[in-house]
């Protein structure tokens, strides 16, 4: 059985990221770039929402016995498979786990722009995820 508490507490930790991230947004793109600390703040809650993503679909996976997914990508991937993410958010949703994956372990390809640009273009992906998580539990 899905336990409802900790993804809920999973989600409570993608919507501080995310509220932290979406005040990085407002900012411009010259305030954005002028300091290293919104670059590694933004950086930082974008792994830590996609990580809790990640965990979110990783645990209901394990709980409802589907089929184990080799990468993070493949757990999007099979939460899309089986209705729990929609389908036309897939590939948003596999691009966010490559990005997560290059931030960590290669890092030094990760640039202030790229960064700012998945502020302004990518962060309603998670309110998607978000949604479709709240909707499977609840109904």
């Amino acid at each position: 059985m899905v336990d409802k508490e900790k993804i809920v507490s999973k989600i409570n930790v993608l919507k501080q990221s995310l509220d932290r991230l979406e005040h990085l947004r407002s900012l411009s793109q010259e305030a954005f770039l002028s300091s290293f600390l919104n670059f590694d703040a933004a950086k930082y809650n974008l792994i830590i929402a996609i990580e809790a993503m990640i965990d979110i679909g990783n645990h209901i996976i394990s709980r409802k016995n589907l089929e184990i997914p080799e990468t993070s990508s493949d757990t999007m991937k099979t939460m899309v498979k089986h209705g729990i993410l929609p389908a036309d958010k897939q590939s948003d949703f596999v691009a966010m786990v490559r990005f997560r994956n290059r931030a960590v372990h290669l890092y030094d390809q990760v640039n202030n722009e790229e960064i700012y640009r998945i502020l302004q273009e990518n962060l309603w992906d998670f309110k998607v995820f978000i949604r479709a998580i709240v909707k499977y539990l609840y109904g």
